[in-house]
């Protein structure tokens, strides 16, 4: 039986929700981390541009990990590269967002500013907890002016949300949102569910064969299969059972985890039956009997009761509303 880590060559893992949430490590994380970093390269991918890859980097650190500034790859990292293909080298640019998306911008020759009144040649939004109304207003007064008309609009990500040790949060999408409503056009985004992120982590770290990491389906799953790369969704952060049950056709993972303890542990092959209405794995068995979902055998793990029940899901083709699912399948 193989582990979802054989044959890669560069295992890329999201953070929040993946590795830690707020400031603290998930629970298992590090320690599974820092064993599968013994045989292949790590790479962190983040859509969150409130920091930089140094201060990721540290905060991994001090949670027990081995991480440089280097292999942290950032979504405004990705979205400096979109403003280079739109806007010519020490143009001003407006930035909504924080210390590291103000970073990356400077690093890349643009000039970063904060108020449409400097004529800005693009305006580039990335989260930070200290966004405010004035800084959308400031995007809105620029992407309207007669002077900023059609100027190029990159945001990093629009994730909606975003969990933090309290729970869950407004996220980026939720400004981009607002920005959107008030100028009626739409940004170029970089971060995930897009696919520049991806190649900018698969360029840095020269990767053939990558395994990606998320705990999102609309976002990290949806984004690492446009890419090609096959993808765990780990149940330790956004997305669990009952969202996994209703994946569409574009955000499913190739495997799902309980924790990241399950990389390296062999992973269960499904069989179907003949008419593919039956999905077995491991001792769990799920069956489609007209609109109903049936459980024939538990099974010994209710992780495994959950793969047989996405699997003869997905194999339907059938939209999740159609169908009864017992309620202890996603509760």
């Amino acid at each position: 039986m193989t582990t979802p880590l054989d044959g890669v060559d560069v295992v890329l893992a999201d953070l929040d929700g993946v590795v830690y949430k707020g400031a603290g490590a998930i629970p298992h994380a590090v320690e599974s981390l820092n064993r599968v970093a013994a045989s292949v390269r790590i790479g962190y991918i983040t859509n969150n541009a409130s920091r930089t890859d140094a201060s990721v980097a540290e905060h991994l650190t001090a949670l027990g990990l081995a991480v440089r500034p280097s292999d942290v790859v950032t979504s405004p990292q990705a979205a400096v590269r979109l403003l280079a293909e739109h806007v010519s080298g020490g143009a001003p640019v407006l930035v909504v967002g924080g210390e590291g998306l103000v970073h990356e911008v400077e690093k890349a020759g643009f000039v970063a500013v904060r108020s449409a009144e400097d004529e800005p040649a693009a305006v580039i939004q990335g989260f930070a907890p200290e966004v405010g109304w004035k800084d959308l207003a400031e995007a809105a007064f620029a992407l309207h002016s007669h002077t900023g008309d059609g100027i190029p609009w990159i945001a990093t990500n629009t994730d909606w949300t975003i969990p933090v040790a309290r729970g869950i949060a407004p996220g980026n999408g939720t400004l981009v949102s607002a920005v959107h409503t008030a100028v009626g056009r739409l940004p170029i985004v970089a971060g995930k569910p897009e696919v520049a992120i991806f190649e900018e982590a698969i360029l840095r770290f020269g990767a053939s064969r990558p395994l990606f990491i998320g705990d999102r389906l609309d976002t990290d799953i949806l984004g690492a299969n446009r890419a090609g790369i096959d993808a765990v969704l780990v149940l330790t952060g956004i997305d669990r059972a009952k969202q996994l049950l209703a994946a569409d056709a574009n955000s499913r993972p190739r495997y799902i985890l309980e924790d990241l303890r399950g990389l390296d542990e062999p992973y269960p092959e499904t069989e179907f039956s003949r008419d593919g209405a039956t999905a077995t794995v491991g001792t769990a068995v799920v069956r489609i009997t007209g609109n109903d979902v049936e459980i024939i055998a538990d099974g010994d793990s209710t992780l495994d009761l959950l793969r047989a029940a996405c699997a003869v899901i997905w194999n339907s083709g059938r939209a999740i509303y159609g169908l009864e699912v017992p309620e202890r399948l996603y509760v």
